[in-house]
């Protein structure tokens, strides 16, 4: 497997005189990070085995939350917790994505435009809750923007997950919504779509931006069942902590040129790209989000302020969230490679040259 690390190794010198007028201080940061994830030039953690008292140093991991190599757990942990508020009622995943003309005004204010983008994705499904017929309450929403295409390219959305249920506070009533007479149903997406669109060109203008010259009168949303919910969060969670790109995907890097593969989203087949070292840099690097900008929100009932609600909820409802939790494997051990009993680890953040020093002998 190739390594992200390896890549940025060998063509960051060029990388950074090629696109040093298009980088952000984030971009120059997980670029710096990401290059010694888990390499001889990473701090260290000191790790000891509870029977045998063997020691070894393993390298620290970088931790940032576009690194593929990395927040394996740190991604588990969040699905976990998504399961753990299950409710009962069909599930709704909801791609809500900001046309083409509007992506440079996207790139240029990042901040503001992406949290416009989550805001009225939130507003637009909770205007559509509280007017439908069976609902007429509050809504709860997972929401995660996305920058990229699976061809990496800049394509900003935000994804919802959804289920078919509202509370009405008022009359303290829950409520869920019946299936369609052939498949699951829950908005009209050409009726999201619409209104989405007028809320995010008011929003654009009341903030003192310039809408493009020419741009859509429809735009696009998707609205597809995803039954129990579990396998649109995992596919969530999968960007959510773990970069746009897995390292297996990457398939060589030879001659300056570097060959990655993405599964075609209509065809579902696999498609092979090639582009030069320096441009794969760039397409990984472009989606780094800016400083504590927080990628996934919830809203309604699903607010992390409404955790007794829920557990009221799931006991008044009879659900077990702990059934859903059962498929998922708990965290590998660190295992002793004299013994194989599990490591502990007691010192972390270790100075790799404090380790080579105390290793050569003065």
């Amino acid at each position: 497997m190739i390594l992200l690390s390896s890549i940025i190794a060998s063509f960051e010198t060029t990388f950074l005189q090629q696109y040093k007028n298009r980088l952000l201080p984030s971009h120059k940061k997980a670029l710096g990070v990401m290059k010694v994830c888990r390499t001889r030039h990473s701090l260290l953690m000191l790790a000891r085995c509870d029977k045998c008292d063997e020691q070894v140093y393993v390298p620290h991991s970088c931790g940032h939350r576009s690194c593929p190599h990395c927040q394996h757990h740190e991604s588990q942990q969040w699905l976990e917790r998504q399961l753990k508020k299950q409710v009962p009622g069909e599930y709704f995943l909801l791609t809500f994505t900001l046309p083409a003309q509007f992506r440079p005004m996207a790139w240029a204010h990042q901040r503001r435009i992406y949290d416009l983008m989550m805001k009225r994705v939130w507003e637009t499904l909770n205007t559509f809750s509280q007017n439908d017929k069976q609902l007429q309450g509050t809504p709860g929403v997972i929401a995660v923007l996305h920058t990229h295409a699976r061809n990496l390219d800049f394509h900003p959305h935000v994804h919802v997950v959804m289920p078919a249920a509202a509370i009405d506070k008022t009359q303290k009533l829950w409520r869920t919504k019946k299936s369609g007479k052939n498949t699951p149903y829950l908005f009209s997406h050409t009726a999201l779509a619409g209104v989405f669109r007028a809320k995010m060109l008011e929003a654009i203008t009341q903030e003192g931006f310039t809408l493009p010259k020419q741009y859509p009168s429809k735009w696009v949303v998707d609205c597809q069942s995803v039954g129990t919910g579990e396998k649109a969060l995992i596919y969530l969670g999968r960007y959510l902590y773990r970069g746009v790109i897995r390292e297996k995907d990457i398939m060589s890097c030879k001659n300056g040129k570097v060959t990655f593969r993405y599964q075609n989203s209509k065809t579902k087949q696999w498609t092979f790209k090639t582009v030069s070292g320096e441009k794969f840099l760039w397409l990984v690097l472009q989606h780094v989000l800016p400083k504590r900008f927080r990628r996934m929100r919830h809203f309604g009932f699903l607010h992390p302020n409404s955790k007794r609600l829920i557990q009221v909820m799931q006991l008044l409802l009879g659900l077990d969230p702990n059934r859903a939790l059962a498929w998922i494997k708990e965290r590998p051990k660190m295992r002793c490679r004299c013994c194989g009993e599990p490591m502990t680890i007691i010192k972390t953040c270790i100075s790799p040259t404090r380790v080579l020093a105390a290793l050569v002998p003065t």
